[in-house]
């Protein structure tokens, strides 16, 4: 016997008047239904799924990286997924660290360390930490810079302004991002870095969730 698949039809559903409707044909398949991936936090396992009209679905079942945008700074990067911090849908999605579209996660901050470090000539992770002066002096001899490229650095550093909120984040090496891909239709955990009001909001939110 075949077990009873997931159907997308309205047949089963009472009349908008309240009266039961006569069921007078079969499920069909194109009101065909799939289980839902239930993308989890893990190491890189992604199915093909053959759909309608020979169209294909990448199933991801875990995934552990993804492609982040810095938005302000126009700058995106292959990073590692740490953590699910929040999912607006259930607190049961953060517990099994399910990734969905919108999930709130932790990012690895080290890529775009890196990046603002050969951009601007300036480690984020020291920029807000005292007494680190002398050991950056010492690095800096390391790496020998023209004097050009050195005024170019502070000229690019003099008009950038960065979000407090985001800098703070740099010091513990995890941003907060959001998810904008569909993990189990495309099979990719692709998003982009919270900041600015939008980062507020969540941070509000984690905080009222330690609370409870």
């Amino acid at each position: 016997t075949a077990a009873m698949g997931i159907s997308r039809d309205s047949r089963h559903k009472h009349r908008s008047t309240g009266g039961r409707r006569n069921i007078h044909q079969k499920k069909r398949k194109y009101e065909m239904g799939r289980p839902s991936a239930l993308c989890k936090l893990g190491a890189k396992r992604v199915r093909a799924v053959r759909c309608r009209g020979g169209n294909m679905k990448y199933r991801g079942l875990r995934v552990d990286a993804g492609n982040f945008a810095w938005g302000s700074e126009n700058c995106t990067k292959k990073v590692r997924l740490l953590d699910v911090v929040y999912n607006a849908t259930s607190n049961e999605l953060v517990r099994t660290k399910t990734l969905t579209k919108n999930t709130i996660v932790q990012i690895d901050a080290q890529p775009f360390k890196q990046w603002y470090l050969k951009k601007y000539g300036v480690d984020l992770a020291k920029k807000g930490k005292k007494g680190g002066g002398k050991k950056d002096e010492a690095e800096e001899v390391v790496e020998k810079k023209s004097r050009h490229v050195i005024f170019k650095l502070k000229a690019r550093e003099a008009k950038n302004k960065m979000d407090p909120a985001v800098e703070e984040q740099f010091q513990s090496g995890r941003l907060l991002a959001s998810i904008a891909s569909r993990p189990g239709q495309s099979g990719r955990c692709d998003g982009y870095v919270l900041e600015g009001e939008e980062l507020t909001f969540y941070k509000r939110k984690l905080e009222k969730k330690k609370k409870q």
